[in-house]
Protein backbone atom coordinates (compact mmCIF):
# COMPACT_ATOMS: atom_id res chain seq x y z
CA UNK A 1 0.00 0.00 0.00
CA UNK A 2 0.90 3.20 -0.81
CA UNK A 3 -0.78 6.46 0.72
CA UNK A 4 -0.81 10.05 -0.16
CA UNK A 5 -1.07 12.26 3.23
CA UNK A 6 -2.51 16.00 2.90
CA UNK A 7 -1.48 18.12 5.53
CA UNK A 8 1.92 15.78 6.29
CA UNK A 9 3.55 18.67 8.12
CA UNK A 10 0.14 19.75 9.92
CA UNK A 11 -0.70 17.97 13.64
CA UNK A 12 -3.24 15.77 11.95
CA UNK A 13 -1.37 14.85 9.01
CA UNK A 14 1.76 14.62 10.42
CA UNK A 15 0.13 11.81 13.47
CA UNK A 16 -1.09 9.40 10.16
CA UNK A 17 2.16 9.71 8.53
CA UNK A 18 4.20 8.50 10.99
CA UNK A 19 1.47 5.91 11.88
CA UNK A 20 1.58 4.53 8.76
CA UNK A 21 5.43 4.83 8.39
CA UNK A 22 5.68 2.83 11.55
CA UNK A 23 3.67 0.31 9.98
CA UNK A 24 5.85 0.43 6.73
CA UNK A 25 3.70 1.98 4.78
CA UNK A 26 4.78 3.74 2.01
CA UNK A 27 3.99 7.48 2.60
CA UNK A 28 4.06 10.70 0.12
CA UNK A 29 3.19 13.42 1.62
CA UNK A 30 1.87 16.52 0.06
CA UNK A 31 4.27 19.73 1.38
CA UNK A 32 4.06 23.02 0.36
CA UNK A 33 7.40 23.54 0.96
CA UNK A 34 10.03 20.45 0.96
CA UNK A 35 11.98 22.37 2.45
CA UNK A 36 10.88 22.81 5.87
CA UNK A 37 12.69 21.16 8.87
CA UNK A 38 8.89 19.29 9.37
CA UNK A 39 9.56 18.12 5.68
CA UNK A 40 12.61 17.20 6.19
CA UNK A 41 11.76 15.15 9.35
CA UNK A 42 9.52 13.24 7.58
CA UNK A 43 11.74 12.25 4.67
CA UNK A 44 14.17 11.24 6.84
CA UNK A 45 11.85 9.02 8.38
CA UNK A 46 10.84 7.25 4.55
CA UNK A 47 8.48 9.78 3.51
CA UNK A 48 8.35 10.57 -0.10
CA UNK A 49 7.72 14.39 -0.27
CA UNK A 50 5.68 15.42 -3.20
CA UNK A 51 4.69 19.51 -3.52
CA UNK A 52 1.34 20.36 -4.15
CA UNK A 53 -1.56 23.21 -2.98
CA UNK A 54 -5.06 22.37 -2.44
CA UNK A 55 -6.12 25.44 -4.32
CA UNK A 56 -4.29 23.87 -7.49
CA UNK A 57 -6.45 20.67 -8.49
CA UNK A 58 -3.47 19.73 -11.42
CA UNK A 59 -1.05 19.55 -8.38
CA UNK A 60 -3.03 17.40 -6.19
CA UNK A 61 -3.69 14.89 -9.04
CA UNK A 62 -0.14 14.29 -9.92
CA UNK A 63 0.41 13.98 -6.52
CA UNK A 64 -2.38 11.58 -6.07
CA UNK A 65 -1.50 9.16 -8.84
CA UNK A 66 -0.23 5.62 -8.31
CA UNK A 67 -1.30 6.34 -4.96
CA UNK A 68 -3.57 3.04 -3.20
CA UNK A 69 -4.89 5.51 -0.50
CA UNK A 70 -5.49 9.20 0.59
CA UNK A 71 -5.78 10.71 3.90
CA UNK A 72 -8.08 13.71 3.52
CA UNK A 73 -7.83 17.06 5.70
CA UNK A 74 -8.92 20.13 3.65
CA UNK A 75 -8.21 23.42 6.18
CA UNK A 76 -10.25 26.55 5.93
CA UNK A 77 -8.60 29.80 4.92
CA UNK A 78 -8.30 31.39 8.76
CA UNK A 79 -8.11 35.13 7.72
CA UNK A 80 -11.72 34.62 6.29
CA UNK A 81 -13.45 31.87 8.03
CA UNK A 82 -16.64 32.56 6.29
CA UNK A 83 -15.86 31.89 2.94
CA UNK A 84 -15.87 28.98 0.97
CA UNK A 85 -12.02 28.14 0.66
CA UNK A 86 -12.34 24.39 3.28
CA UNK A 87 -15.75 23.31 0.96
CA UNK A 88 -13.58 23.95 -2.26
CA UNK A 89 -10.65 22.11 -1.40
CA UNK A 90 -12.23 19.44 -0.08
CA UNK A 91 -13.62 19.35 -3.63
CA UNK A 92 -10.36 19.38 -5.27
CA UNK A 93 -8.69 16.39 -2.97
CA UNK A 94 -11.83 14.21 -3.26
CA UNK A 95 -11.98 14.77 -7.44
CA UNK A 96 -7.88 14.75 -7.15
CA UNK A 97 -8.32 10.91 -5.54
CA UNK A 98 -11.35 10.15 -7.79
CA UNK A 99 -9.49 11.13 -11.69
CA UNK A 100 -6.34 9.20 -9.81
CA UNK A 101 -7.89 6.42 -8.85
CA UNK A 102 -7.18 6.27 -5.41
CA UNK A 103 -9.35 3.15 -3.72
CA UNK A 104 -9.28 4.05 -0.18
CA UNK A 105 -9.85 7.55 1.91
CA UNK A 106 -9.63 8.31 5.19
CA UNK A 107 -11.12 11.31 5.48
CA UNK A 108 -10.66 13.80 9.21
CA UNK A 109 -13.95 16.09 9.57
CA UNK A 110 -14.87 17.28 13.35
CA UNK A 111 -17.15 15.75 15.86
CA UNK A 112 -20.79 16.56 15.37
CA UNK A 113 -20.72 17.80 12.23
CA UNK A 114 -24.01 17.23 10.23
CA UNK A 115 -27.06 15.44 11.65
CA UNK A 116 -25.89 15.96 15.64
CA UNK A 117 -25.49 19.75 15.15
CA UNK A 118 -28.79 19.64 12.30
CA UNK A 119 -30.41 17.87 15.50
CA UNK A 120 -29.73 20.44 17.83
CA UNK A 121 -31.71 22.79 19.45
CA UNK A 122 -31.54 26.46 18.56
CA UNK A 123 -29.85 25.09 14.93
CA UNK A 124 -33.26 25.49 12.40
CA UNK A 125 -33.91 28.48 14.48
CA UNK A 126 -30.22 30.07 13.30
CA UNK A 127 -29.01 30.32 16.64
CA UNK A 128 -25.83 29.01 16.05
CA UNK A 129 -23.24 29.62 13.43
CA UNK A 130 -23.48 27.19 10.46
CA UNK A 131 -21.09 27.97 7.92
CA UNK A 132 -18.13 25.91 9.02
CA UNK A 133 -19.97 23.11 10.21
CA UNK A 134 -21.82 23.01 7.41
CA UNK A 135 -18.53 23.22 5.37
CA UNK A 136 -17.01 19.95 7.30
CA UNK A 137 -20.39 18.21 6.54
CA UNK A 138 -20.58 19.10 2.97
CA UNK A 139 -16.95 17.47 2.24
CA UNK A 140 -17.97 14.81 4.78
CA UNK A 141 -20.84 13.81 2.17
CA UNK A 142 -18.29 14.34 -0.63
CA UNK A 143 -16.40 11.38 0.71
CA UNK A 144 -18.97 9.48 1.66
CA UNK A 145 -20.69 9.75 -1.84
CA UNK A 146 -17.11 9.81 -3.91
CA UNK A 147 -17.60 5.64 -4.87
CA UNK A 148 -14.55 5.17 -3.52
CA UNK A 149 -14.06 1.27 -2.67
CA UNK A 150 -12.85 1.89 0.90
CA UNK A 151 -13.85 5.68 2.89
CA UNK A 152 -13.68 6.85 6.65
CA UNK A 153 -14.52 9.84 8.01
CA UNK A 154 -13.22 10.46 10.98
CA UNK A 155 -14.56 13.05 13.58
CA UNK A 156 -11.87 14.15 16.32
CA UNK A 157 -13.35 15.88 19.61
CA UNK A 158 -10.82 18.78 21.57
CA UNK A 159 -7.67 17.89 20.36
CA UNK A 160 -5.50 18.24 23.83
CA UNK A 161 -2.49 19.28 21.67
CA UNK A 162 -4.73 22.44 21.47
CA UNK A 163 -3.27 23.03 25.02
CA UNK A 164 0.64 23.16 23.85
CA UNK A 165 0.99 26.64 23.14
CA UNK A 166 -1.29 29.36 21.58
CA UNK A 167 -4.26 27.76 19.92
CA UNK A 168 -8.15 29.63 18.82
CA UNK A 169 -9.54 27.76 21.87
CA UNK A 170 -7.64 28.42 24.65
CA UNK A 171 -4.62 31.26 23.62
CA UNK A 172 -1.80 30.29 26.12
CA UNK A 173 -2.21 29.71 29.55
CA UNK A 174 1.72 29.40 30.28
CA UNK A 175 0.87 32.03 32.75
CA UNK A 176 -0.73 29.70 34.97
CA UNK A 177 -4.32 30.68 34.09
CA UNK A 178 -6.73 28.56 31.35
CA UNK A 179 -9.06 31.44 30.07
CA UNK A 180 -11.94 29.07 28.87
CA UNK A 181 -15.94 30.08 28.45
CA UNK A 182 -17.31 26.80 29.36
CA UNK A 183 -19.70 26.28 32.10
CA UNK A 184 -18.42 24.45 35.40
CA UNK A 185 -20.20 21.51 34.39
CA UNK A 186 -19.50 20.77 30.56
CA UNK A 187 -17.77 17.99 29.73
CA UNK A 188 -15.37 18.17 26.45
CA UNK A 189 -14.47 15.07 25.28
CA UNK A 190 -10.81 15.09 24.57
CA UNK A 191 -8.22 13.09 22.14
CA UNK A 192 -4.75 13.19 21.64
CA UNK A 193 -3.63 13.41 17.85
CA UNK A 194 -1.70 10.67 17.87
CA UNK A 195 -4.65 8.58 18.38
CA UNK A 196 -6.24 10.41 15.01
CA UNK A 197 -3.36 8.85 13.55
CA UNK A 198 -3.23 5.51 14.63
CA UNK A 199 -7.22 5.30 13.63
CA UNK A 200 -6.34 6.80 10.33
CA UNK A 201 -3.87 4.31 9.99
CA UNK A 202 -5.78 1.23 11.14
CA UNK A 203 -8.40 1.97 8.53
CA UNK A 204 -6.04 2.11 5.70
CA UNK A 205 -4.19 -1.03 6.80
CA UNK A 206 -7.52 -3.08 7.80
CA UNK A 207 -9.45 -2.55 4.87
CA UNK A 208 -13.23 -3.54 6.05
CA UNK A 209 -12.27 -2.51 9.89
CA UNK A 210 -13.57 0.61 9.83
CA UNK A 211 -15.12 0.99 5.80
CA UNK A 212 -18.56 3.04 5.70
CA UNK A 213 -18.32 4.47 8.83
CA UNK A 214 -18.19 7.88 10.73
CA UNK A 215 -15.80 7.98 14.06
CA UNK A 216 -16.52 9.36 16.43
CA UNK A 217 -13.09 9.82 18.26
CA UNK A 218 -12.76 10.64 22.01
CA UNK A 219 -10.00 9.76 24.54
CA UNK A 220 -11.55 11.27 27.83
CA UNK A 221 -14.06 13.22 29.34
CA UNK A 222 -13.18 16.08 31.00
CA UNK A 223 -14.50 19.32 32.76
CA UNK A 224 -12.01 22.51 32.29
CA UNK A 225 -11.96 22.29 36.12
CA UNK A 226 -10.66 18.87 36.05
CA UNK A 227 -8.02 19.63 32.75
CA UNK A 228 -6.26 22.59 35.55
CA UNK A 229 -6.06 20.17 38.27
CA UNK A 230 -4.54 18.04 36.14
CA UNK A 231 -1.79 20.11 34.59
CA UNK A 232 -1.26 21.51 38.06
CA UNK A 233 -0.41 18.30 39.33
CA UNK A 234 1.86 17.01 36.10
CA UNK A 235 3.62 20.34 35.79
CA UNK A 236 4.17 20.67 39.30
CA UNK A 237 2.70 24.39 39.26
CA UNK A 238 -0.79 25.89 40.19
CA UNK A 239 -2.98 26.02 36.64
CA UNK A 240 -6.36 27.11 37.08
CA UNK A 241 -9.46 27.60 34.66
CA UNK A 242 -11.47 30.19 36.52
CA UNK A 243 -15.55 29.90 35.27
CA UNK A 244 -16.26 32.66 33.24
CA UNK A 245 -19.09 33.22 30.98
CA UNK A 246 -17.92 33.24 27.26
CA UNK A 247 -18.29 37.40 27.18
CA UNK A 248 -16.64 37.61 30.12
CA UNK A 249 -13.57 35.39 28.66
CA UNK A 250 -14.02 37.39 25.56
CA UNK A 251 -13.10 40.54 28.46
CA UNK A 252 -9.85 38.57 29.22
CA UNK A 253 -8.60 38.15 25.54
CA UNK A 254 -10.69 34.90 24.64
CA UNK A 255 -11.11 35.05 20.41
CA UNK A 256 -14.72 36.49 20.26
CA UNK A 257 -14.75 34.26 17.02
CA UNK A 258 -15.35 31.15 19.72
CA UNK A 259 -18.60 32.88 21.80
CA UNK A 260 -20.86 30.76 19.32
CA UNK A 261 -19.08 27.36 19.85
CA UNK A 262 -18.38 27.57 23.75
CA UNK A 263 -22.24 28.55 23.75
CA UNK A 264 -23.14 25.55 21.59
CA UNK A 265 -21.01 23.25 23.43
CA UNK A 266 -22.29 24.46 26.58
CA UNK A 267 -25.92 24.06 25.56
CA UNK A 268 -25.77 20.87 23.91
CA UNK A 269 -22.69 18.90 24.19
CA UNK A 270 -20.72 17.17 21.95
CA UNK A 271 -21.25 13.85 20.38
CA UNK A 272 -17.69 12.04 21.05
CA UNK A 273 -17.43 9.32 23.43
CA UNK A 274 -14.38 7.66 24.69
CA UNK A 275 -16.15 4.54 25.26
CA UNK A 276 -17.23 4.85 21.71
CA UNK A 277 -14.00 4.81 20.41
CA UNK A 278 -12.54 1.71 22.77
CA UNK A 279 -16.03 -0.04 21.42
CA UNK A 280 -14.58 0.33 17.94
CA UNK A 281 -10.91 -1.76 19.22
CA UNK A 282 -9.60 1.92 18.89
CA UNK A 283 -6.48 2.68 21.27
CA UNK A 284 -7.30 5.89 23.13
CA UNK A 285 -4.85 8.15 25.54
CA UNK A 286 -6.41 9.41 28.84
CA UNK A 287 -5.42 13.27 29.42
CA UNK A 288 -3.32 12.37 32.57
CA UNK A 289 -1.31 10.18 30.32
CA UNK A 290 -1.02 12.61 27.84
CA UNK A 291 -0.07 15.42 30.01
CA UNK A 292 2.86 13.35 31.12
CA UNK A 293 4.13 12.73 28.36
CA UNK A 294 3.94 16.21 27.12
CA UNK A 295 4.70 18.72 29.80
CA UNK A 296 6.47 16.05 32.97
Amino acid sequence: MAVLVIGATGKQGGATARALLDRGVAVRALVRDPGTDRAQALRARGAELVKGDLDDPASLVAAAEGMDGLFSIPWPDVANLHGDAERTRGHNVVEAARRAGVSHVVHSSVSGAGDFLRKQPGWAEGRWDRHYWESKAAIDDMVRTGGFAHWTVLMPSTFMENLVGWSYLFGDWTSGTIITGFAADTRLPWIAVDDIGEAAAIAFTNPGRLDGLDVELAGDMLTMTEVAAILSEVTGRAVVAPVLTPQEAVERGMLPAMVDAVERINANGTPARPETTRALGLPTTDFRTWARRTFA
